[in-house]
């Protein structure tokens, strides 16, 4: 898998991970002490996100950092 494929399935399942929570990117924002264009960018795929971020999404999303890297498809 390529670097572009995981950033698109870790995009997808940060959108994905929010809607099931039914939280606003705002919401998720302030839940990960993050700017809520970030998280728009993060969904967008415009973003690399470092190892931290993804901790930081991962735990305010009630899941494991793994489940956002995981293809469900």
């Amino acid at each position: 898998m390529r670097r572009a494929d995981l950033n698109l399935v870790c995009a997808r399942r940060v959108r994905e991970f929010r809607q099931q929570l039914g939280l606003s990117q705002d919401e998720l924002a302030h839940k990960a002490s993050l700017h809520r264009t970030y998280i728009g960018a993060i969904e967008r795929n415009e973003r690399n996100i470092t190892l931290r971020t993804l901790s930081r999404l991962a735990v305010a999303l009630q899941c494991r950092p793994v489940d956002l890297l995981e293809v469900t498809e």
